[in-house]
């Protein structure tokens, strides 16, 4: 190593990459990576392992498991061609949404070469997520019916609040609030999702499945019908109670990086989490919101995902391993009837 090369420390490799040292971690626990250690045993990263690391980013950002990363990397091309289309979808899909914003630019110009001022709300629009929704409600009890908006709803949206808090409440008026939504509640099951009916439908849950697993999931029952509810057509956005429902903590931490993956604008997700495998504050990307539901029944505050920022720690504390979940497993707030 030349003179001006120099190991980097974890998190110094992670920020040059811009992943996270947990990441770091999680390919080196799958076998595709293998920093190198001081005397001391403290890992490192040189020329060799950041360049490797680069790879493996690279490959994963177009949605590559992290078994299918490690195929390329030995060189074996199998399972590529659903892969890429699938990005070639994403990238047609950005074209489209490019050319509708191009053309809504191009209306406002033909008005403004007419003499027509746009409205504010026409330019502030042009900003707007393409496909995007909003939502607005009174909000219910335990609340005092204060008014609760949410513009330009997030592809994914988590959801959290110490027991008692009203999150399930929350959850289900914005559910109600959304044109065309489904709330998934901890009842969920595939009753209503005929697999073998919809080829179409089985296929894409095969392939969601087939990523998951190769990222470390464990297939279950749960697991099939919450992919079987995000992959269906219909409903316009999914409120989903509790999505770490029945899952371990291997599948809660695929799930929560195919959400990621998978996010849209016009299908919006909102997620309700006590898992901190479900909703890593260090894996925030610009496609997330945090919402907290406090526990004194102030109205739900949005959290910025960094130490200090209003309602962060509030929103940690509600957080925890599965392990420590399921120690309250069903458990539930309860108030008495009032006559």
């Amino acid at each position: 190593m030349s003179p001006v090369q120099r190991y980097l420390s974890p998190s110094e490799a992670a920020s040059r990459l811009g992943v996270s040292a947990k990441a770091l971690r999680l390919y080196e626990q799958r076998g595709l990576i293998t920093p190198l250690r001081t005397e001391a045993g403290w890992r490192v990263y040189g020329p060799d392992q950041m360049a490797l690391a680069a790879e493996i980013v690279a490959l994963r950002s177009l949605g590559l498991s992290l078994a299918q990363t490690g195929q390329v990397l030995r060189g074996d091309p199998a399972d590529l061609e659903p892969v890429l289309a699938a990005h070639q979808g994403r990238l047609q899909g950005q074209l489209r949404d490019l050319g509708q914003a191009v053309e809504r630019v191009r209306a406002l110009r033909e008005r403004l070469s007419r003499g027509e001022a746009p409205a504010p709300a026409d330019l502030a629009g042009l900003a707007a997520p393409l496909g995007s929704v909003s939502v607005e409600f009174d909000l219910p009890w335990p609340w005092g019916g204060e008014r609760f908006e949410y513009a330009r709803l997030a592809p994914l949206t988590w959801l959290t609040g110490p027991l008692g808090s009203g999150k399930t409440r929350l959850a289900m008026a914005i559910a109600e609030a959304l044109p065309g939504a489904v709330f998934l509640g901890l009842d969920r099951g595939l009753a209503d999702l005929d697999l073998a009916a919809d080829p179409a439908l089985g296929a894409r849950v095969d392939h969601a499945l087939a990523w998951l697993t190769g990222e470390g999931a464990v297939a279950s029952d749960a697991l099939t019908t919450l992919v079987g509810h995000l992959e269906a057509e219909g409903p316009k956005a999914l409120v989903i109670d509790l999505i770490e429902q029945g899952l371990d903590t291997a599948s809660q931490e695929a799930l929560a990086a195919w959400l990621r993956r998978r996010a849209r604008a016009d299908r919006p997700v909102v997620a309700m989490t006590r898992s901190s495998a479900m909703l890593d504050l260090t894996a925030i990307g610009p496609d997330e919101v945090m919402l907290l539901c406090p526990a004194n029944h102030s109205p739900p505050i949005r959290v910025a995902p960094w130490p200090g920022s209003p309602g962060y720690e509030g929103l940690e504390s509600c957080l925890a391993s599965p392990r420590v979940r399921a120690r309250t497993e069903g458990v539930v707030a309860w108030r008495r009837d009032v006559a």
